[in-house]
């Protein structure tokens, strides 16, 4: 009833709000638009205080509706972290179902992340009209899936679930509108070497990317956990660098001889180089694109995350265990 009549009129909004000094939450804004005109008003003649949640502005963008400049601060939210989860974090958990709330909670976290695949594919995306294509979106967010935690190639998502490739630019937008994908720049300040020019893509967490995949008998556990192991990392420096203001730049680098690092930060902090590697044993080749890197930039201090148990230091590479490094991620990138 409430959201018939403020549909209608926009301006009810005062009706609903007493006088105090809380602030009004208004959840998922982004299905009213027009309600941010009566809250730009309130804010203005009473003074109050808001605080707006949605999961997409597409539709507000779209619109060309009032966005607040300059009386509003943005905020994002992510899949919890380990210094959230503290004792009921586990590596092996959050590789397979992420770490959304309920996939943590829920005792069929499997069950909770294909129902919030398919929910948001009904709800989000047919019922706002983003596509009336659902059945080639759902194609395509599976073809998306195999280019986790990898340089975006356009092309080959769209040859892969036979959409047209506008049409896959077009929805690649739309994971970005409504929050469900990250991709990362590539770096490259004061470059040395001749590099690629794509952004990495990833899906905002790893349950939801393991939700997506298709998956069968051929399919290793190791090459799902590798993206998954590598989202977890990038969410969580995503989610404490929002978190704490900590500002630095999140990219990878990536060379056309396909020398990588896979997430470098840098920032008025600190310089850093993170290698993500799922195996327990450390290769000699997993240290390549560091060790390259580093001939570039040897101001950068250097990580190697990867799936086993001991603590290293190898040619001034710090060689540390992944959940070890989730749950330290704040002493270890701010000295």
């Amino acid at each position: 009833e409430i959201f018939i009549s403020l549909t209608a009129n926009p301006k009810m909004l005062s009706t609903y709000i007493q006088d105090h000094n809380d602030p009004v939450i208004i959840d998922e804004i982004q299905k009213i638009p027009h309600l941010l005109d009566e809250v730009h008003r309130l804010i203005e003649d009473k003074k109050l205080q808001f605080i707006l949640t949605g999961s997409s502005a597409r539709k507000l963008r779209r619109l060309g509706v009032n966005m607040l400049g300059g009386r509003a601060y943005t905020y994002f939210m992510y899949p919890l972290t380990a210094a959230e989860l503290g004792e009921d974090f586990t590596l092996k958990h959050a590789l397979k179902f992420g770490t959304l709330p309920l996939a943590i909670t829920s005792e069929s976290p499997h069950r909770f992340l294909q129902s919030y695949v398919k929910t948001y594919l009904k709800e989000e995306i047919q019922l706002e009209g983003f596509t009336r294509n659902l059945a080639a979106f759902s194609r395509f967010l599976q073809a998306a899936s195999f280019s986790q935690a990898a340089p975006l190639n356009i092309s080959a998502v769209a040859a892969d679930c036979s959409v047209e490739r506008k049409v896959v630019e077009d929805y690649f937008q739309i994971l970005r509108d409504l929050l469900l994908s990250i991709e990362i720049p590539l770096f490259k300040k004061r470059a040395k070497r001749e590099l690629i020019a794509k952004s990495k893509f990833f899906f905002f967490d790893a349950g939801v990317f393991r939700a997506l995949r298709p998956t069968g008998p051929l399919d290793a556990e190791s090459e799902l956990n590798g993206p998954a192991l590598e989202t977890l990392i990038l969410h969580h420096l995503k989610a404490m660098n929002d978190y704490l203001d900590w500002n630095y730049e999140i990219s990878y680098w990536h060379t056309r001889n396909h020398e990588e690092v896979d997430l470098v930060l840098y920032g008025p902090r600190g310089f850093f180089a993170i290698e993500v590697k799922n195996a327990a044993r450390i290769r000699p080749q997993d240290f390549s694109g560091l060790e390259l890197f580093h001939e570039d930039y040897p101001q950068a201090k250097r990580f190697l995350i990867y799936g086993g148990t001991e603590n290293k230091i190898r040619s001034g590479i710090q060689i540390i265990p992944a959940e070890q490094f989730l749950h330290e991620i704040k002493d270890l990138l701010t000295h």
